[in-house]
């Protein structure tokens, strides 16, 4: 074949192909628009309700504003404020981190130990499930809140059982060393959620682990600590995250259960975020407040998987950085 006539073959497969090649390109522009199309409600609720408020309260940190005049200017003021003035807020950090450091491990722990008990295949386990797991759906509930007032209050039910071991009853709301301990209580209590992701992953461990275990005499602690605990780490590192970030954020349970009293020890960060905001109206404090939230829920997020490379397996192995 002559390259005169292999030109002209070649041409003639070009012209060909585009019309198919514009052809393809005007039905994937169509796909494409097409999918946009359906995405638009979520993509205009996340620009309006979601992107937007957070540019605001952006710049909302650097201005003083009371809802009822027009923001103003104060660059660094509402974060010098908050660090070297405002002592209240420092109560609330410090109520916020006793509250995160306990409550969270508590949680987990109890978790943890629930789970490895309805792990064991036992009748009704369902329905131990379903229990357990209810006051995760509801603990977070005004019903909720209102009940554990209820139950440790000075005519309640805590102290009703004492009275009837003839010990004096205790004003757990009224008295700042035990009021932040009911709302860890209530924390401990709510460990439906973490329970089940426990639970799942103690039904993906397998059993030809501790089979060989048993063969080399290992008893229930040795496999707890060397098969149950690293084969769980992936687990247990998801759990801890998100304990961590709904502990920072907590705020249902002290605003409705001890208001943030007595003496600001159960004022939780978020809490008293709220009060700044909604009751004296400093919202560009309250954004300065929420901005430094986010960083420290950050930062400490990231301190936890920075470490879990030295302490989260799986089954290939450590986790490498």
């Amino acid at each position: 074949m002559s390259d005169t006539t292999r030109e002209w073959l070649l041409r003639k497969a070009r012209g060909k192909a585009r019309p198919v090649l514009k052809r393809r390109s005007r039905i994937t522009r169509q796909n494409n628009l097409m999918g946009y199309l359906f995405l638009s409600p979520w993509l205009i609720g996340f620009f309006i309700f979601t992107l937007l408020p957070i540019v605001a309260s952006l710049v909302l940190a650097f201005t003083e504003y009371d809802i009822f005049s027009p923001p103003t200017w104060v660059a660094l003021d509402n974060f010098r404020k908050m660090l070297f003035q405002d002592n209240r807020y420092w109560r609330s950090v410090r109520a916020t981190f006793y509250y995160v450091f306990t409550a969270v491990p508590l949680r987990l722990l109890v978790a943890l130990g629930v789970a490895m008990l309805l792990n064991r295949g036992r009748r009704l386990v369902g329905v131990y499930r379903a229990a357990y797991y209810a006051p995760s759906i509801v603990g977070g509930s005004v019903a909720i809140a209102v009940m554990w007032r209820q139950i440790f209050g000075v005519d309640g039910l805590v102290n009703y059982a004492l009275g009837a071991l003839r010990i004096p009853g205790v004003n757990w709301l009224g008295d700042p060393r035990t009021a932040i301990w009911t709302l860890i209580t209530l924390a401990a209590w709510q460990f439906g959620s973490p329970m089940l992701i426990f639970l799942a992953g103690l039904k993906q461990i397998p059993v030809e682990l501790y089979e060989s275990a048993s063969i080399d005499g290992a008893g229930g602690w040795a496999k707890f600590v060397g098969i149950t605990l690293p084969m769980l780490t992936p687990v247990i590192l998801f759990n801890l995250v998100m304990q961590i970030i709904a502990g920072f954020m907590a705020f249902t349970q002290a605003y409705l259960v001890t208001a943030g009293r007595p003496l600001d020890t159960t004022n939780f960060y978020a809490l008293y975020l709220y009060l700044r905001a909604f009751e004296t109206h400093e919202m560009g404090y309250s954004s300065a407040m929420a901005w430094v939230l986010l960083l420290v829920i950050a930062f400490f997020t990231a301190l936890v998987f920075r470490s879990s490379s030295y302490w989260v397996y799986y089954e290939s192995g450590r986790v490498e950085e």
